[in-house]
């Protein structure tokens, strides 16, 4: 078995993030060139753009950001996206990956980190709660718009 590594994504991997985040309803592909522009091309200390590579093969990705004052609140690091390989889950990359994305957030100066979960998505809350996120001092409040 190969040597999994944590790295920066480049341009190169569009393609392979797309793949990994498919589904049979969603093409994605606009909104992945968005966000490769913004967290990738950009290159920007406080956005942050991780994959979890094993050879050739990427097995995984996280993305997050410093984001300030929003509600008042202090910066803060977010993280918004995370995507383990189907094939991979309870290996760790997770885990690593998150991390990681923690420690490149404390460097460009925030000492918290949050997320949103659907609570609906079991998985991702468990694995969030896993890595010691609890819930914070804002609550999401949200009504449809008929």
């Amino acid at each position: 078995m190969s040597k999994i590594t944590i790295r920066d994504a480049i341009p190169s991997d569009l393609e392979a993030i797309i793949a990994l985040d498919r589904t049979p309803n969603e093409d994605k592909t606009g909104y992945w060139q968005g966000i490769f522009q913004h967290y990738v091309v950009a290159g920007r200390p406080d956005r942050v753009f991780l994959v979890a590579q094993e050879g050739k093969s990427l097995l995984g990705f996280i993305i997050g950001e410093v984001r300030a004052w929003e509600f008042g609140s202090p910066p803060c690091g977010w993280v918004f996206a995370l995507r383990v390989s189907h094939t991979t889950r309870e290996g760790g990359i997770g885990t690593r990956m998150f991390t990681e994305i923690c420690e490149r957030l404390k460097k460009a100066g925030v000492d918290t980190v949050r997320t949103m979960v659907d609570i609906d998505n079991k998985l991702t809350l468990s694995f969030f709660r896993g890595m010691g996120l609890r819930t914070g001092r804002y609550v999401e409040l949200e009504k449809r718009i008929d």
